[in-house]
């Protein structure tokens, strides 16, 4: 087994799987004669254009707001460093405490 196999599928992957599934279906050559065919197909490709572009923005905004939530604990870090050495302290102190107690 492979990393790949292992990983879990994501819903874009499998949204895109579904829609490949589907595009596979409606590629019959019989299907080629029915207008509404050539409409679905192209719906089809624009809805997957379209939650490509969402998943892509809601990424880019996920990774902002983890850079900003990262630089205002640094900024923090930096102005308070006697409080964030005490929780440092006292989280190691608790935990400890618990370790000790196994």
């Amino acid at each position: 087994m492979t990393a790949s196999d292992t990983t879990p599928p994501t819903t874009q992957s499998e949204l895109e799987k579904l829609v490949s599934d589907l595009r596979g279906l409606l590629a019959s050559k019989n299907l080629d004669t029915i207008p509404e065919i050539k409409l679905l197909r192209q719906r089809l490709d624009d809805g997957m254009h379209n939650v490509r572009e969402l998943a892509v923005r809601a990424a880019q905004d996920a990774a902002r707001q983890a850079k900003e939530a990262a630089q205002a604990a640094d900024r923090y870090a930096h102005d308070e460093p006697w409080r964030v050495a005490g929780a440092a302290l006292a989280m190691g102190a608790l935990v400890g405490f618990l370790l000790a107690r196994r």
